[in-house]
């Protein structure tokens, strides 16, 4: 296990590399450079050079990289002129209220997710396994910001069962102590997992009902509940716990339109805004931490899924 660990640490930090090469040459890559793109059009010849000075933007790309990357180890992701504030302070503020938003919807999203598959394995081909297709098929495809407005215009203004607006609190304390506001947020982020989860897990425990074991099981007469959740259910979760760990971007991208539809004060929002404004240091930082968290929940995703299935570690040792 620890030499599995290691090598798959090591591959998070290349992928780490790559996004940093790629984020790098990508902002040297706008119209006017990264000075001018980040001062933006209203400065003047003197206040871009000055700015190119003072950031080594003058020197040959391998040394700005180098040095770029220095400060990110630092800590420094930048300055957003715009907010007049470090870029690390917007995301300290804003990171932990998306954590509480993606975690809450990941969960929820697992575990219906998870419920539905198991659900439609057992009654496969038939009305429930039907009716349940059709819907995982309309959550999976339907846009963020549709199943945002369905979800205000139902449940907030047609049956008022919960506010329109997520919570505004300054801190992710005061994000909690409004959990009503968190439903309508937490349930339109998770539509889409749980659609998708729900077809992976039914792949994956029709898969397993079939094996083998589960004859000999049946034959020796345990019960068809101890071998959904001794045997079937444990070998299906697999593919799951790897799908949840690269869900990360993709809750991620669609926090930035719930966040805005909802006017949730989190991380995607941030980006949002730091997007329309232009705020390229803002996006930059945004992207690189999401880059490391997704890499961290791959990981995560990768250990669990070797404590499922031993055979993983073993295979990979092979390799």
């Amino acid at each position: 296990m620890g030499a599995y660990l290691i090598r798959r640490c090591m591959q998070g930090v290349l992928v780490v590399f790559i996004v940093t090469v790629l984020v790098f040459c990508l902002l040297h890559a706008l119209p006017g450079g990264p000075a001018r793109a980040i001062l933006g059009e209203k400065a003047n010849a003197t206040e871009v050079a000055a700015f190119a000075r003072a950031n080594n933007l003058g020197r040959p790309l391998p040394v700005q990289y180098l040095l770029w990357v220095g400060q990110l180890l630092r800590g420094n992701l930048g300055h957003s002129y715009n907010q007049n504030q470090s870029v690390m302070a917007l995301i300290v503020q804003r990171l932990p209220k998306t954590l509480i938003l993606t975690t809450l919807a990941l969960l929820l999203s697992l575990v219906l997710g998870i419920s539905l598959g198991m659900l439609q394995a057992v009654r496969r081909n038939g009305v429930i396994d039907g009716v349940t297709s059709v819907l995982s098929l309309a959550g999976y495809s339907a846009p963020t910001f549709l199943t945002g407005i369905l979800g205000i215009w139902l449940l907030a203004i047609h049956w008022r069962i919960v506010p329109a607006q997520a919570p505004q609190g300054t801190s992710a304390l005061g994000v909690l102590e409004d959990p009503r506001g968190l439903i309508l947020p937490v349930l339109v982020l998770g539509v889409g997992a749980t659609a998708a989860f729900s077809r992976y897990m039914r792949s994956s425990a029709i898969e397993n009902l079939v094996q083998d074991y589960v004859r000999v099981a049946r034959a020796k007469g345990v019960s068809s509940g101890r071998i959904l959740r001794a045997h079937v259910a444990r070998n299906a979760l697999g593919p799951i716990a790897t799908q949840a760990g690269l869900f990360m971007p993709v809750l991620f991208a669609g926090a930035v339109i719930t966040e805005s539809v909802f006017n949730y004060p989190g991380m995607g929002l941030l980006f949002w805004n730091a997007a329309l404004s232009r705020d390229y240091p803002t996006e930059v930082g945004v992207v690189l931490v999401v880059a490391i968290a997704t890499v961290i929940g791959s990981l995560l995703a990768d250990v669990v899924y070797a404590v499922l299935d031993p055979r993983i570690v073993y295979v990979a040792r092979r390799s």
